[in-house]
């Protein structure tokens, strides 16, 4: 078994905090989720999340405008500089505290970023700068008396809006210009949150908390400004060092040493003075008459529309488009307005949730308008001339617990705590149907066999059926009386479906074809914390596992609920089967995973990986390190596709693969590195252990302590909703290995993470000897040796080269190939087929091969492996969702055409009838034209013929289409 495994995508978590990015071509959308940042391609509806990982969270994003740098902030000031062409950090630099706010200029020469209250102006690196050192300092200002809210650029990225808490806007130059004058816009009763400039002009639009926008009309434009020439520079240093000569003394008692002591505290603290703007103009008398002043046109309150259904509603994110002068604006309750400036016309609105919008913005052309809500971890697209979503996704609000693979590897099913289950597309990354009927937390899901349907269970007492084709709840199973699900399996057949109790201590047993409960299967002493079937078609036998620390192998659908109880050390968390179904391997309380002999109920092998979850301390601790570790556990196992060995999970930060017959730890992975989570630190920071204890156990609560405040309950562990400040902990819920083998997903509190294994990186050869050579390779096809010259590319391993020899064989002779070829080969050259499926164009070729494969091996047994099908049916599934696409693209397509050459054929008949006969024969040969083109119309659908149009070259026209 292969153990290169990295991450690849980032499931059920799409937007968590700070802002969004469009892509220069306005096709994709750049979010930040968590510690990553994922990539949405609207065009071709996919997702993927770069690999890279911050130590933090990120809070703030800026992309050049070419597309090619991303500069992403973390919440302790750390910033990475990313190229988005490699996906790779090429820099990292830390800030003194956390950034509000990353813009690049429009001309991608500079980059501003805000801290507190002050700018700081750094150069881009490229080749537009010269500058290939990152972060270097160019300018800097003081932004206003308060943090900074907002950074806007000009559209000659000469001149910047800094928006502040304190309600003013500055408005200030990157160099010195002459007349221009640092300018401040006030007259706001709240804080500013966004503040726009005009395209290629200097007027200004204001938008405060409040919903008070103001226009601003600039007396100068921009061409009226230029740079200072170095002679204006060298006469404006002289007047200033004159104009420092003439300070005196205003304490006469000081010495010449108190002098020199401050003078040398000015030098040293020269880098921490408040920075000196040149632009800005101190003598007041000067003020007045300066050319460059601002003059406020108007003044809306849009805040007034919201207000009329939520008194306290207030903006909490707006954009502006200054190409189509379009202005968004989103408000606390979910609701977003469209106005159009500078006459303040509203054109839209829409109410898309409860909560709070987060982050608003616009694409390149005004089109679409992304909106993120935080609270409820929801991003969506929407068009608002057409009024459709071009995307809306939604992870889980609350936490992941349960997941399950389609047979074929295709879909992904996850359930969570806030009571829905939804369905992911692997290849895609997007949740494309949502089940909402369950009313509390969903525990356990599981695919039927067939792909047609999945089971889910909750702790609402109900276990409910799924149509993955019509998505829709066929089937409802409840029991007697009321209880609480943990769990839940389906046999190998989709008949049975059985789900165990974690409050009255059994399990129930249902047919799915007849909705009917069939038994109480009763026994344990304890919650029923796992139920498995097994995977061989000729057997019935369930397993389940308790809190009573025993195992119990049931017979239940031939013997009454006859079983065989196994004994454990400790408490079961799990169970699971092996895929030949001979041995099942336990999971407990002590960090132990058991394995058994089904038929013997004998035990052959236990793995003790408590040590290996070790490594993570919670900043609430206050036991030891020793202790804590004892209570490390694996709370979701399974076995590999080839059943040697077993992927382990818990509450940890870790991922272990064992060897099922060695008891071996073979691989252990890190899922995240993620410190706003808490367990990933090894030791506990002594800074927060004090005289008093540690500081870590003392809640930061909201700023009205005594109003509607929640409190959490001592001792939850999920779904705690007080309002605090805490940091989740990282944990692991479920683990799944993907049926073909070539991934596995994982459940944890980051989302769901997939890892796939890395083709590009190992050097895998199958028998390899010394005579097989890229040379050889090539020399045997000039022969025309097609099977050795396969055999050797197979040895090798190299996918181009196996590919380069595919696609040299005849497609005459692929079935004397196929039934000269060694059969240890068939499994491999089965593998490589349905990935070329995948990708490449010639989808009859391929398809031979899996005929002749399938027709020569299919027969003898064990040969052709089961995640070798699966692999293959995975790839005509996609292969078929995408001619199905085309297919319908062209189907309507052509419907148009055909429609539209009518319509015009009708036209013509209309305008020629007008001009050559009267009023009453025009009726009447239109009557009769009417009669013909339904007669035509008919012998069409009758004959599968083409009407023919008066027109020679728009027949011509359309025959081609056709």
């Amino acid at each position: 078994m292969k153990f290169s495994y990295k991450f690849s995508n980032l499931l059920g978590a799409i937007y968590r905090n700070g802002n969004l990015q469009f892509t220069p071509d306005g096709n994709s959308i750049i979010s930040p989720v968590g510690n990553r940042i994922s990539i949405y391609d609207l065009r071709n509806h996919k997702s993927r999340t770069l690999s890279l990982e911050s130590r933090y969270n990120y809070v703030s994003i800026a992309l050049s405008p070419d597309g090619s740098l991303l500069i992403a902030v973390n919440e302790v000031g750390q910033a990475q500089l990313i190229s988005m062409v490699s996906c790779a950090v090429i820099h990292r630099h830390k800030f003194r505290s956390k950034p509000q706010c990353v813009v690049f200029s429009p001309d991608g020469t500079h980059f501003a970023v805000a801290i507190d209250n002050l700018v700081l102006i750094f150069a881009s690196p490229g080749e537009l700068t010269g500058e290939y050192s990152p972060f270097v300092l160019k300018r800097r200002f003081l932004g206003g008396f308060d943090d900074v809210t907002w950074l806007d650029w000009s559209t000659d990225s000469r001149f910047l809006a800094v928006g502040s808490r304190d309600g003013t806007t500055k408005i200030v130059g990157l160099r010195l210009f002459t007349n221009f004058r640092t300018y401040v816009l006030s007259g706001h009763t709240d804080a500013i949150i966004a503040s726009f400039f005009e395209r290629n002009s200097m007027h200004a639009n204001t938008l405060s908390r409040s919903g008070q926008l103001c226009l601003w009309e600039c007396s100068c434009n921009p061409s009226d400004m230029e740079d200072f020439t170095a002679e204006q520079r060298e006469a404006l240093k002289y007047m200033t060092n004159k104009k420092k000569k003439k300070v005196v003394k205003t304490q006469d008692e000081e010495s010449e040493d108190d002098v020199e002591d401050k003078e040398k505290a000015r030098d040293d603290n020269e880098a921490e003075a408040e920075p000196e703007d040149e632009n800005e103009v101190k003598d007041p008398a000067v003020s007045k008459t300066h050319v460059f002043s601002y003059k406020k046109l108007c003044r809306h309150y849009l805040g007034n529309e919201p207000r009329k259904s939520n008194y306290n509603a207030v903006v909490t994110a707006t954009h502006y488009n200054n190409r189509t002068k379009i202005l968004v604006v989103a408000f606390s309750i979910g609701t977003f307005y469209l106005y159009e400036l500078p006459d303040v016309n509203m054109i839209h609105s829409l109410s898309i949730s409860d909560y709070a919008i987060s982050v608003a913005l616009f694409n390149g052309t005004g089109d679409w308008v992304a909106l993120a809500s935080r609270e409820l971890g929801q991003l969506l697209v929407w068009e608002w001339q057409s009024e459709q979503y071009i995307m809306k996704q939604q992870g889980h609000s609350s936490e992941m617990t349960c997941i399950s693979y389609s047979p074929d590897g295709q879909y992904i099913a996850t359930g969570g705590e806030d009571s829905k289950v939804k369905l992911w597309n692997t290849q895609s990354g997007f949740c494309f149907v949502t089940f909402s009927e369950h009313s509390s937390g969903v525990t356990g899901i599981q695919f039927s066999r067939n792909k047609n349907f999945l089971v889910s269970c909750s702790l609402d007492g109900t276990v409910r059926a799924f149509d993955i084709n019509r998505y829709r709840n066929f089937r409802t199973f409840s029991s007697p009386e009321r209880v609480q699900f943990s769990c839940v399996a389906i046999d190998h057949s989709s008949e049975f479906v059985v789900a165990g109790c974690q409050d009255v201590f059994e399990m129930y047993l249902w047919s799915v074809k007849l909705g009917k409960l069939l038994e109480v299967i009763s026994g344990h002493e304890g919650p029923v914390c796992s139920v498995a079937f097994s995977p061989i078609s000729t057997m019935t036998t369930l397993v389940s596992g308790s809190w009573d620390k025993t195992v119990k192998i049931w017979n239940c659908l031939e013997n009454n609920s006859e079983h065989e109880t196994i004994d454990v050390f400790a408490d079961a968390t799990c169970v699971t089967f092996s895929p030949s179904g001979e041995h099942i391997a336990v999971a407990t309380l002590n960090g132990h995973i058991t394995i058994f002999d089904v038929k013997t109920a004998t035990q052959i092998g236990c793995i003790e990986g408590r040590n290996d979850l070790a490594g993570g301390r919670y900043g609430s601790d206050v036991i030891t390190g020793k202790k804590n570790l004892e209570g490390k556990y694996f709370t979701s196992i399974e076995y590999s596709v080839d059943g040697e060995c077993i992927i382990a999970g818990g509450n940890s930060h870790y991922i272990c693969i064992y060897h099922a017959r060695e008891a071996l730890l073979l691989k252990k992975f890190e899922i995240t590195q993620n410190h706003s989570l808490d367990g990933l630190d090894e030791y506990i920071n002594r800074r927060n252990l004090t005289e008093f204890g540690n500081m870590a156990l003392v809640e930061t609560r909201e700023e009205l302590e005594g109003g509607n405040l929640a409190i959490g309950l001592p001792g939850v562990q999920k779904g705690d909703m007080a309002s605090r400040s805490l940091k989740p902990k990282i944990k692991v819920f479920s683990v799944r290995f993907m049926p073909t083998g070539q991934a596995y997903a994982v459940a944890c509190t980051e989302g769901l993470c997939l890892f796939s294994l890395d083709k590009g990186v190992v050097f895998d050869p199958f028998h390899l000897s010394l005579e097989v050579t890229p040379k050889a390779i090539r020399e045997s096809l000039d022969k025309n040796d097609f099977t050795k010259a396969l055999v050797m590319s197979l040895k090798l391993n190299e996918p181009h080269l196996i590919y380069m020899v595919l696609e040299k064989i005849p497609h005459k002779d692929i079935k004397l190939i196929c039934s000269t070829l060694p059969e240890t080969f068939a499994q491999p050259l089965l593998l490589v087929v349905a990935r070329g499926l995948q990708t490449s164009t010639h989808l009859e070729f391929y398809l031979n091969w899996c005929c002749s494969l399938l027709t020569t091996y299919g027969n003898k047994s064990d040969l052709l492996q089961h995640h070798g099908l699966l692999s293959l049916q995975e790839s005509l599934s996609q292969k078929y969702e995408l001619l199905n696409r085309i297919c319908d693209f062209n189907k309507y397509t052509m419907r148009v055409l055909l429609n539209a050459a009518k319509e015009r054929s009708k036209q013509r008949e209309t305008l020629g009838a007008t001009h050559t006969i009267s009023t009453q024969a025009q009726n009447n040969s239109s009557n009769n034209e009417d009669d013909d083109e339904m007669f035509l119309i008919k012998s069409k659908s009758n004959d599968g013929t083409v009407a023919e149009f008066e027109d020679d070259a728009e027949t011509d026209s359309e025959s081609n289409t056709e």
